[in-house]
């Protein structure tokens, strides 16, 4: 009985922590996953910075009690140059150590010249050299204080991701403030029964238990730590480095900036409160007053921490609570002295309050937002190179920084001392103070601007387009290259890149270097030119290539003879005749003939006419070929018309993509059916769509037609709404977005990539105005909704082991299991369509590295993904969209769906849920689809007549094919009665199916 009764305390025990434990999780915003790293974080941070609040406490008043105030501008610029060794000491050390050494040995290594001082000071007689050890102590203080939080920075940057940092790294750095706590009320008890000296040394003690714990949490997870020093560093990665180079510098920078104003703000404002505190508070009041400030500061920044400052974080991002110091200090210092100073009683203790008062407010911000966002700011950094640069901008900056703001206080009082009356002499400093935190606030809005842009960067390189090349400088970077000696393939993209920049300019860059140019550029250069027109003032440049016909390629000839004819207002077509012997080139006498069948007179036509049967009909490909593209240019086809047909049943397939190219050259309405059938072979689909995008809103109703027939091939579907959008008028475009809002599934897809292939331009001016961003709104909204109906089916199907009716069959479970996964799939399927919805929003280059990095199975990469989103959408769902797109389960984005009041979710019955989800037939895949009716099968479930009859007459295959399977088991004498109708399915599979049933049934009847 008494083992009995403890298992079944045992047991409470642990259901009563199976429930508490994610709650506590939740309040203090943490993911179970998360929760033994950032505790073993948290300790080794709280018990480390317990003994540096006793050591830091304790020299302040041994130094103060020594040198008052005078010497703290001397002892800011002396640790700025003991700091700054030691952080170039720290990053050489990863160079040559691995990183995780060189984090479990710094504390030790730093501790052990504290305790010799400490040591030094307690053992020697020597007045003035005990006054030396004093300045030295506090001197080391500060140091260990700058490489402990560079450690314990990188420490969190190793083992937390992007996204994960913003939740944990707030109540790691929590540790502090529970140091504040713990320290701050224990500091007044234990100098009462210990010398300060002592109590530096147990600090020591209490350090070096912190390192140990650090020993064994990156013992835990060595994995997170790079096992080579950083100065072995693969050629990948060093190639990556110097793509980032330059705006990795500009960020670095303007990082260092940041950190460096941050600490002359903190220093500014502490230099002036401990100066207001040594002239009103005795030595052991000092360290009393300390200690008491420490502990009420450090409760207020804990609850802050624990509760508040990751949401905030997370909500508001990163640069937001980045700003709140800069704004407080600047705001808030000449505020609170300015009321104190008005209120009756208390202007001789004015600054003293006042000063307290804002250094409690500075304390608070910088230990809860700005310390939780630090870390934050290194992400965009490469990794192999993260912990270096992190080490020389954060410890450097603050060093340089505390060395700058000693000689700027020194000089400041110098000059004050001489220059101004004495009660102004505190609002020097104050001024100043506002000074830096306005310049501060501008560099957060900087750096903010280029986080992002490093985070893509670091994803993939940017790519050139016309929004952001100079189009004077990219004109004579094409001159430059075309006339150098190269690669033919390079001087073709110049030239092909040019024309879509600049389609009309193009003939000014490529003329003048047409003679110098191989005959395949001239060709490609020449067609460029006729595409934005002929000009004559462009003759003189070309008519070489005709005076030199023995040498000059005929294609290049006849472009550059149609050309000069076409820019000629009065051409003399005689001379074209004679281009038309038979002696001349096939491509000479067909552009000749075309060019007379324009312009000619009716005895020069016929001529002209006869010339282009004779090449129609002829025997060789060649001969066809040239017929058929000089027809293009023919304003009237005339007798030539007949020869069309046979023409597109030509055994040449080049031949065949010529007849269709010149249908849509000469808008020959007849023919237009034959450019549709074109796109259902591979062979002639890419011909069929450039033609019938040069026809325009003429093609736009055929190709509307084909692209929302769903029994037309899918593949087919989808290239008609390709060419709908490469036709890019006004019309097409409207009737891409109308469809795109009625339309679901793959067809929404396939309008979406077809948008997006046409839309390079970032933001949504590329799209028209605010109009279409509704829209997108509305788009996103309906895939939300939608994202509701899987989740709620999905919890419905996995609970099903819980209903009594289906827990005994193993069918009916596999069954189920299988719905489940065709509904995962779906929601990938709508996670993907809301990534191109926000890429008609935003820049294409940032979306594109956020799915680049969401797509990963890398949590790191995922988490990069998330953070671009967050600093790239403005939408209102956009914590939302966050929730969505991280690795959460599917109960808690279901809660979110249901908390943004996008969806209500109720738990159903299977039963009711599957004939919830058929009403939704035509948002399922079509595996979706087909499963819900295998499940349907096995369990028995009774689905409505018109259910059945639309997927009976479903475009795929195997959906048709659950159908029948669900009909036969439901009721035989329907099914019988409609097989005969479904005997020339042109499904394999569902025509084998109503075989094999008709043969069965006939059976039956004998």
């Amino acid at each position: 009985m008494p083992n009995a009764q403890c298992a079944k305390m045992k047991n409470h025990w642990l259901a009563v922590n199976k429930v508490a434990l994610p709650r506590l999780l939740q309040w203090v915003n943490l993911r179970p996953e998360e929760s033994e790293r950032t505790q073993l974080m948290f300790v080794f941070y709280t018990v480390v910075s317990v003994g540096l609040r006793w050591a830091e406490d304790s020299t302040v008043a041994l130094f103060l009690g020594e040198y008052e105030t005078n010497l703290l501008p001397w002892m800011y610029v002396a640790s700025a140059v003991v700091s700054t060794g030691l952080v170039f000491l720290y990053s050489w050390l990863q160079k040559v150590f691995p990183l995780r050494q060189v984090i479990v040995a710094i504390a030790p290594c730093m501790v052990t010249p504290l305790v010799l001082l400490v040591l030094l000071r307690w053992g020697t007689n020597v007045s003035y050299l005990a006054v030396i050890l004093v300045f030295l102590l506090r001197l080391w203080v500060d140091a260990l204080y700058v490489l402990n939080d560079l450690n314990t920075s990188i420490v969190a940057n190793q083992i937390f991701n992007i996204r994960e940092i913003k939740r944990t790294y707030p109540l790691v750095s929590s540790g502090l403030l529970v140091a504040d706590v713990i320290s701050g009320f224990s500091l007044p008890w234990l100098v009462q029964y210990a010398r300060l000296n002592k109590v530096i040394l147990i600090a020591c003690a209490v350090i070096l238990l912190g390192s140990a714990i650090l020993f064994y949490l990156t013992h835990q997870y060595r994995a997170a730590f790079p096992e080579t020093p950083q100065i072995t560093i693969p050629g990948e990665q060093v190639s990556r480095q110097r793509f980032l180079k330059s705006p990795l510098k500009r960020y670095v920078w303007h990082l260092f900036a940041f950190v460096g104003l941050l600490q002359v703000i903190g220093l500014l404002v502490d230099f002036q409160y401990l100066r207001e505190l040594q002239s009103s508070l005795n030595d052991q009041e000092l360290a009393s007053f300390l200690g008491l400030f420490g502990g009420m500061l450090g409760l207020c920044e804990l609850l802050i921490q624990w509760f508040i400052s990751s949401r905030l974080i997370e909500r508001m991002g990163v640069f937001f609570t980045a700003t709140l110091l800069p704004i407080a200090i600047g705001f808030l210092l000449p505020g609170v002295l300015v009321f104190l100073h008005l209120i009756p009683g208390m202007q001789s203790q004015s600054f003293f309050w006042g000063l307290v008062i804002v250094k409690f407010c500075d304390e608070l911000l910088r230990y809860t937002f700005v310390m939780s966002s630090g870390p934050i700011l290194y992400q965009p950094i490469p990794e192999a190179i993260r912990s270096q640069m992190q080490t020389l901008s954060g410890g450097t900056a603050e060093a340089i920084a505390t060395g700058l703001t000693g000689l700027v206080i020194f000089v400041t009082l110098l000059i004050s001392k001489h220059f101004v009356p004495e009660p102004l002499q505190k609002w020097v400093l104050v001024a100043e103070t506002m000074l830096i935190a306005g310049t501060c606030l501008k560099v957060v809005c900087q750096l903010r601007s280029r986080y992002v842009d490093l985070l893509v960067l670091s994803v993939a390189r940017g790519q050139l387009s016309a929004t952001n090349v100079g189009l004077k400088f990219f004109k004579q970077g094409v001159v430059k290259a075309l006339a150098e000696k190269g690669n033919e393939a390079d001087k073709h993209s110049c030239i092909e890149l040019l024309a879509q920049i600049d389609s009309q300019g193009a003939a000014e860059v490529l003329a003048p270097l047409l003679v110098k140019l191989t005959p395949d550029l001239q060709c490609q250069s020449l067609e460029v030119m006729l595409m934005g027109g002929a000009n004559p003032v462009y003759v003189t440049a070309i008519r070489p290539l005709l005076e030199q016909s023995q040498e000059t390629n005929p294609e290049v000839f006849a472009l550059a003879l149609r050309y000069i004819w076409l820019a000629d207002p009065n051409p003399n077509l005689s001379l074209l005749e004679e281009y038309l012997n038979p002696r001349h080139n096939s491509l000479i006498r067909a552009t000749a003939a075309a060019l007379v069948l324009r312009q000619g007179t009716p005895i020069q036509k016929v001529a002209a006419t006869k010339t282009m049967r004779r090449m129609l009909t002829h025997k060789q490909e060649r001969e066809r070929i040239n017929g058929v593209r000089a027809l293009r240019e023919a304003v009237y086809l005339q007798a030539l018309r007949i020869h069309i047909p046979n023409l597109l049943q030509d055994e040449s397939l080049r031949v065949r993509c010529a007849v269709l190219e010149m249908i849509a050259a000469t808008h020959s309405e007849e023919y237009y059916c034959a450019l549709i059938a074109a796109l259902y072979y591979k062979s002639t689909r890419s011909t069929a769509m450039l033609a019938l995008t040069r026809l325009e809103n003429e093609a736009l109703n055929m190709l509307l037609q084909l692209a929302t027939d769903i029994y037309k091939p899918e593949v087919v579907r989808m290239y008609a709404w390709r060419t709908i959008a490469q036709i890019g008028t006004q019309e097409a475009m409207e009737a891409l977005w109308e469809n795109l809002e009625t339309c679901w599934g793959t067809t929404r897809d396939h309008i979406l990539h077809s948008l997006l292939k046409i839309h390079k331009q970032p933001g949504i001016t590329g799209l028209g105005d605010r109009f279409y961003e509704s829209r997108v709104e509305k788009l996103i909204e309906q895939e939300l909704r939608f994202l509701g109906e899987i989740y709620g089916a999905y919890i419905d199907f996995q609970n099903i082991d819980k209903q009594e009716d289906y827990q005994s069959s193993e069918r009916i479970l596999i069954v189920c299991e299988l719905l489940q996964r065709s509904l995962r799939e779906l929601e990938l399927d709508v996670r993907e369509r809301l990534l191109l919805l926000l890429r008609l929003l935003y820049s294409p280059e940032k979306m594109q590295a956020a799915a680049f990095n969401l797509r990963s199975l890398s949590v790191v990469n995922l988490a990069r993904g998330l953070e671009i989103l967050e600093h790239t959408v403005t939408l209102p769902s956009k914590s939302l969209l966050l929730n969505i797109l991280d690795r959460r389960t599917e109960p808690e984005k279901l809660q979110h769906l249901v908390e943004a009041k996008i969806v209500e979710y109720e738990s159903m019955f299977v039963s009711d849920r599957l004939h919830r989800l058929l009403l939704l037939g035509n948002l399922l895949s079509d595996w979706c689809l087909a499963c819900c009716f295998h499940f349907a099968q096995v369990a028995r479930i009774r689905l409505t007549s018109s259910e059945i009859l639309a997927s009976l007459r479903h475009p795929t295959g195997f959906v048709r094919e659950a159908a029948i399977a669900y009909l036969n088991m439901v009721s035989q004498r329907v099914l019988f009665q409609i097989l005969p109708q479904l005997q020339n399915d042109p499904h394999p599979l569902v025509a084998a199916q109503v075989k094999e049933l008709l043969e069965k049934y006939r059976f039956k009847s004998y």
